[in-house]
């Protein structure tokens, strides 16, 4: 994702989409090189807006 690279290498992202419609359920994941960067990148985007939505930008949690 491009909004990601600026604050440190971006290895994968992925849009969650729905089966069925094809549209984003909106949410996704973003992989970071390493945990310096995912930090970075926390901080500076958890909180702000993208396209009028506002980011909640932090780390997944396993289930």
């Amino acid at each position: 994702m491009e909004t990601f690279k600026p604050h440190g290498n971006v290895v994968s992202a992925k849009v969650v989409t729905d089966k069925e419609s094809g549209r984003s359920r909106g949410f996704g994941f973003v992989e970071m090189e390493n945990d310096n960067d995912a930090n970075i990148a926390i901080k500076a985007l958890n909180g702000s807006e993208l396209n009028g939505r506002k980011l909640v930008v932090a780390t997944a949690k396993a289930s």
